[in-house]
């Protein structure tokens, strides 16, 4: 076992890490990282997405009294929900459905926009369903979402069966992730899982541990390699396949096709930290305080669909998968601030190439038809 001291801030709560300490004690001394993550994120009352401490806005704390802690694409501009609206109605038509649930639905804002356009195009759905853990955010997406709230309704798990279009904007990263670790290069073949444990001072410190698990591919070089994989996330994938009947989803998030994200380059992996639009790669600070994720391992997620029996209906970047649903054409009538979010939800250096959109259908919802978003620059084949 190696050992890392991180350090303990003062802001860090008494109480979520008193929690953390107890829950590393009952796992024997050493708690696997996707549980820190958990914990970190959705402990009830204490976790980040759990507390009432802003999260979402275009402002750090001190600026416009916004206090975020990062921005979305639908906090940008509106421009984005309803430019997927479009592709919300056409799946709707395509699959004969007329309900929309929505993971992760944070202020509501892309809720908001996505109703207001699909009754604008003529075509609102009879329900929209949230499906988020958090009730301070509850609170929030009820006051965004009045005028709508004869058709928006709340769940805190999925049905045994249901049906209709899913929205997933930023939803697979927050998913808790294991570490692991490689020290040495490819010719050691020794990978160790990173977790937490408590320091005699009672601070939070990384300890690493022999396991059998491993990349879904072998990396190369003669380096140390740090990484991550995906179980949780891949889990709810096959959860959604086997109780999504009828409809079809898609999810929108950063990340990479499974050959660069395991690229031998990306040594560090892709954990980051989110707190007052600023970023670190220190996960065992401010615990409860801001925001931890990794990036989207999108070839596990399509084959894990698979798998499960979904098919791929589509893969791109969501700069293409949004000029492809209309952009253009929705915004053609937009003002100079609306057209600067546009860049940044499109250009290559900004979010357009990073974030990626996968669809995913049932069969019987998968044959006769293109979802718009993927009409030009698919990219499935990358996979």
């Amino acid at each position: 076992m190696n050992s890392e001291s991180v350090g303990e801030p003062s802001s860090l709560t008494s109480a979520l890490l008193e929690r953390l300490r107890q829950a590393i004690r009952a796992s024997g001394g050493w708690l696997a990282f996707d549980r820190f993550m958990a914990m970190a994120l959705y402990e009830p009352g204490l976790g980040y997405y759990a507390n009432r401490n802003p999260k979402f806005g275009q402002m750090p704390e001190g600026v416009a009294g916004q206090g975020s802690d990062f921005v979305t694409a639908p906090e940008l501009t509106p421009l984005f929900g309803r430019t997927l609206a479009r592709q919300v109605a056409q799946a709707l038509r395509a699959t004969g459905t007329d309900e929309v649930w929505e993971f992760g639905a944070g202020t509501g804002a892309l809720a908001l926009q996505v109703l207001d356009a699909l009754t604008e195009l003529g075509q609102p759905p009879r329900r929209y369903t949230i499906v988020d853990l958090s009730g301070s955010l509850r609170e929030r997406q009820r006051a965004t979402l009045g005028r709508h709230a004869n058709r928006v309704q709340w769940a805190d798990q999925l049905p045994a069966s249901f049906e209709g279009v899913v929205l997933g904007n930023e939803v697979l990263d927050a998913m808790p992730v294991q570490l692991l670790h490689r020290a040495g290069g490819q010719a050691s073949g020794v990978w160790t899982e990173r977790g937490v444990v408590q320091a005699p001072d009672g601070s939070l410190v990384w300890a690493d541990r022999c396991t059998a698990l491993r990349p879904p591919v072998d990396i190369e070089g003669p380096h140390s390699y740090l990484t991550e994989i995906h179980p949780q996330a891949e889990a709810f994938i096959k959860t959604l396949a086997d109780r999504l009947h009828r409809g079809a989803a898609f999810f929108i998030d950063y990340g990479f096709p499974e050959a660069e994200y395991y690229h031998p380059q990306r040594a560090m992996g892709t954990l980051i930290c989110h707190r007052a639009h600023r970023s670190d790669d220190n996960p065992l600070a401010d615990v409860g305080e801001k925001d931890i994720t990794a990036h989207v391992n999108f070839t596990g997620i399509a084959l894990a669909a698979q798998d499960a029996g979904l098919s791929v209906l589509g893969y791109t970047s969501q700069g293409r998968f949004l000029i492809n649903a209309g952009l253009l054409d929705v915004a053609k009538d937009a003002g100079p601030r609306e057209n600067a979010m546009l860049g940044k939800l499109v250009n290559e250096h900004e979010m357009g190439e990073l974030f990626k959109v996968l669809a995913l259908a049932p069969a019987a919802s998968s044959e006769g038809w293109v979802p718009l978003g993927f009409t030009a620059g698919d990219r499935t084949h990358r996979l």
